[in-house]
């Protein structure tokens, strides 16, 4: 019972003109002060959804190129179809080039930056000293030459009058460049093999949150694209079998009547077909004709990108799912392939089961040089070992949903994009290899590297720029795979988080989702304020130690005190042994740590209590562990 207390004026006076003061200092250090988010619009809505006036532009291209095999140069012209769906006239586009990249004068080449090195991977982004670039003969509009300007892997195109909303503007453009043996870890071509990447001149993203987003393109940070749609055609030897994003518009021309019969049998067959067998593989007989050239046509909708590979040599197979076509082609001596299709047909099953269903006519797997690159509907991969094989596969297919459907700024927020997708790929690893000893493992990597990285001092916050960051296998890739697991099963609860980040998923397919907006929508969807969790996580590098100090006998039973040493706040799991052999463990919110950085957790039901253990799963990266144990 309280008493009452009946202040005097003066000491009324003095509560009342403090409790601002107070509140301040606690709103400023409290770590569940609200993070600092944009204002809601009617572009982007309070909940995290797109707004009543969200808008995008778009863009459409009509390319044509043609492969010189002799030459080792790819030569194209495209027409781009621009529609300002922004609410102000534009004056000027902005384009990326990035094949600029291998020029001598790109930043990165006068940089001369060390390899970018993920455990046995090598991104070297100076193209190993290739001597290329771009070639933009002309950019026309209504038969008139436009003024432009380039800088680096960008270049400004000036209109000859603003552009008005609701408005299109159409450009002509006509350009070249050699093809690199090794393009920045992107694309590359190995004696007849070409991985065709980032070759024609494309639209930069401009949205209301920065207007033109152009960045430079110098090798650590991907792409941010606008969606539309691609009609291209591509001319090459006869003798090349060629996959591209999109759909074969013009099969009876480049294949022969068995492939076509053999293609239609695989979408419909669980089991792989052998489209191009390995007894056929580089024979004459896998043409229509070996003689001049062929041209391959294909046309993609609602994709922000279009690559494509070519060789003579390719072994193709292929089943389907869902109606969907699934593909792999490799170079007949490339092991470990034969089973590749059976692990390309399980991620996008399994992908498609649990966050959004596949999209596209089909999903391809290009076997070669490039260690693991993603573009839509066909990915470049490699892999030494069949568990790496299967990793870098997967997850290059994963990049299908996270950027490819939900198209979030890769150069500013890599974690949105490699983070959500090597998360994913925990579960899909986890289901393909069940009941080995690497399925029953692969779940703790992230866990267990957190000593190797998370290093006080050295460590950079995940919401570093990737061309900033010092480890991007860590900021990038790993550290919020880990962040985003904990979220899923020790803070929200699986159901609770997968209907959430499903609804994340749809509602932003085919859009420009930012930071706030993944924020609110996971605030809103799971009705739990997370900002604790994101500040933490993602913009600082806080670091966790939550500690047993002690275990007294309160008047009602054991007490045990715990406290938070660190400096990240997360929920707590405590295991219970009683005198007798009993146990009990304990879920603890995140709510304990309210008050303060310490807290007491009283037993209900008295019982002499033996020990305590917080986090017996082992699951939290807590940078002291000898304290979690009582006694010690």
């Amino acid at each position: 019972m309280f008493r009452r207390l009946v202040p005097t004026a003066l000491t009324a006076l003095t509560a009342l003109s403090a409790a601002p003061a107070a509140a301040q200092s606690v709103a400023d250090s409290s770590p569940f002060r609200a993070l600092a988010l944009p204002t809601p619009t009617a572009y982007r809505a309070a909940d995290g959804r797109p707004g009543p006036r969200y808008w995008q532009q778009r863009v459409d291209y009509a390319i044509d190129a043609t492969l010189d095999a002799e030459r080792n140069v790819l030569a194209g012209r495209e027409t781009i179809r621009y529609t300002n769906n922004s609410p102000v006239a534009l004056p000027y586009l902005w384009l990326f080039l990035d094949q600029n990249i291998c020029a001598p004068s790109s930043v990165t080449n006068r940089l001369n930056q060390p390899p970018l090195r993920f455990q046995e991977s090598t991104f070297d982004f100076s193209c190993l000293g290739f001597a290329g670039g771009m070639t933009v003969e002309s950019v026309r509009a209504a038969g008139r030459d436009l003024p432009r300007e380039v800088l680096g892997t960008t270049m400004r195109v000036d209109l000859p009058a603003p552009l008005a909303p609701e408005a299109s503007a159409t450009l002509e453009i006509v350009w070249r460049f050699p093809i690199p043996e090794y393009g920045a870890g992107r694309m590359a071509r190995e004696g007849s093999l070409y991985e065709m990447a980032w070759w024609y001149p494309r639209l930069a993203v401009y949205d209301e949150i920065r207007g033109w987003n152009h960045d430079p393109y110098i090798g650590a940070g991907e792409f941010y694209l606008e969606y539309g749609r691609f009609e291209v055609s591509l001319t090459l030897p006869a003798r090349f079998v060629v996959a591209a994003t999109g759909a074969l518009q013009n099969p009876e021309q480049v294949l022969t009547a068995s492939q076509r019969e053999r293609l239609a049998a695989a979408r419909r067959s669980a089991t792989p077909v052998a489209v191009i067998g390995a007894a056929e593989a580089g024979r004459p007989g896998t043409r229509p004709t070996t003689a001049g050239t062929l041209t391959w046509r294909f046309v993609a909708d609602s994709v922000r990108d279009f690559a494509f590979a070519a060789s003579p040599e390719f072994r193709w197979d292929a089943a389907g799912w869902d109606g969907i076509l699934i593909q792999t082609l490799y170079r007949p001596a490339a092991p470990l392939w034969d089973e590749a299709i059976k692990m390309a047909q399980h991620t996008i099953r399994h992908f498609s089961e649990r966050l959004y269903r596949y999209p596209y006519s089909h999903a391809t797997v290009i076997e070669g040089p490039i260690a693991g690159m993603e573009y839509p509907m066909l990915v470049f991969v490699a892999g030494p070992t069949r568990e790496n094989l299967h990793f870098t596969l997967m997850h290059e297919l994963g990049h299908q949903w996270y950027p490819m459907v939900v198209g979030s700024n890769e150069r500013l927020y890599p974690w949105m994009d490699e983070g959500f997708n090597t998360f994913i790929d925990i579960e899909a690893s986890e289901d393909y290899f069940r009941g080995t000893a690497y399925g029953d493992t692969v779940g703790r990597m992230q866990l267990n590297i957190y000593s190797q990285h998370a290093v006080p001092g050295q460590e950079q916050p995940l919401g570093t720029r990737p061309v900033e960051s010092r480890d991007l296998f860590w900021t990038a890739y790993q550290k919020p795979a880990l962040m985003m697991n904990l979220l899923r099963f020790e803070v929200l609860g699986k159901d609770r988080f997968d209907r959430a980040f499903r609804a994340y998923t749809a509602a932003w397919a085919y859009k420009h989702p930012t930071p706030a907006d993944f924020f609110r929508m996971m605030r809103n969807e799971t009705g739990m304020d997370l900002d604790w969790f994101w500040r933490g996580w993602l913009y600082t590098t806080a670091r966790l130690d939550q500690a047993i100090d002690s275990v007294t006998a309160g008047r009602e039973g054991p007490e045990v005190h715990l406290s938070n040493r660190g400096t990240m706040v997360m929920p707590a799991e405590l295991a219970l042994t009683f005198a007798g052999g009993q146990t009990e463990t304990v879920a603890l919110p995140v709510d304990m740590w309210n008050l303060g950085s310490r807290f007491t957790y009283r037993v209900k039901g008295g019982g002499r209590l033996t020990g305590a253990v917080l986090d017996p799963r082992a699951v939290m990266p807590d940078t002291e562990r000898a304290n979690n144990r009582w006694p010690r």
